[in-house]
């Protein structure tokens, strides 16, 4: 089961921006945008009865344009012990050392890269004893070759162009490689939870893959079906 994140980030590009290269690491992410909507999805996620789980780690922005983050701070230590990552452009000490004591388990100044906020959500979870370890996210084999941090394919020696969903899917394979996803799993990892049964976006979609990334689209070498369970990403032999 993936690990739920919820990522509160008022920047539009920037949010998704982020929750795309969350995706790709393999977390379930629920985008928000203001403090309002944050405190909406956190207590129903919190609330006994709910269909979806509890989050298991918050990435908050401190600026928002309806309060600030320090204030869902307190609302997440009130109600939960997930870890709680800040992000923000703001570099006071102060308010840094300000906002560890008030129970945020790591700041991280703006701007980052990706490989240091995906580095300290994996950290703040082991501190919460959640052992996580860095995802698979590149691959070379059949012709192929995928760099998922960089979001960059290349299909004999020519970059290709994936949609953020196609690029999604891709990504569950290619953290499996050389094992069968199943429907179930690939559909909650694209499309969410709610579309586990809808079989027919994966056909789709893996067609789409196929036809950009195989040499020959009907007989595939590379994205391989399971019949009856899944999809696999073929190992290079």
């Amino acid at each position: 089961m993936n690990l739920r994140v919820l990522l509160v980030e008022d920047d539009p590009e920037l949010r998704t921006t982020l929750r795309e290269v969350m995706r790709v690491e393999g977390y379930e992410v629920a985008p928000a945008a203001s403090l309002a909507d944050a405190r909406t999805q956190f207590s129903h996620a919190q609330a006994q009865g709910q269909e979806r789980r509890a989050f298991d780690l918050v990435v908050l922005d401190l600026g928002l344009p309806d309060g600030e983050g320090r204030d869902f701070l307190a609302t997440v230590r009130h109600q939960s012990a997930c870890p709680v990552l800040i992000v923000s452009a703001r570099h006071d000490d102060s308010q840094k050392i300000g906002l560890l004591d008030a129970g945020a388990d790591d700041y991280l100044v703006k701007p980052f890269s990706a490989g240091e906020l995906l580095a300290r959500m994996r950290v703040a979870l082991r501190h919460r004893g959640r052992r996580i370890e860095s995802a698979l996210t590149c691959f070379s084999g059949h012709g192929v070759e995928i760099d998922l941090a960089r979001r960059a394919v290349v299909r004999d020696g020519r970059p290709v162009h994936l949609t953020p969903n196609e690029l999604t899917l891709l990504a569950a394979l290619v953290r499996n490689t050389g094992r069968v996803v199943t429907h179930r799993q690939l559909l909650s990892e694209v499309w969410g939870p709610g579309h586990a049964a809808d079989t027919h976006y994966l056909r789709l979609y893996m067609a789409q893959l196929r036809a950009k990334l195989e040499a020959e689209p009907a007989n595939p070498q590379l994205l391989l079906t399971e019949t009856g369970v899944g999809y696999r990403l073929a190992e290079e032999r």
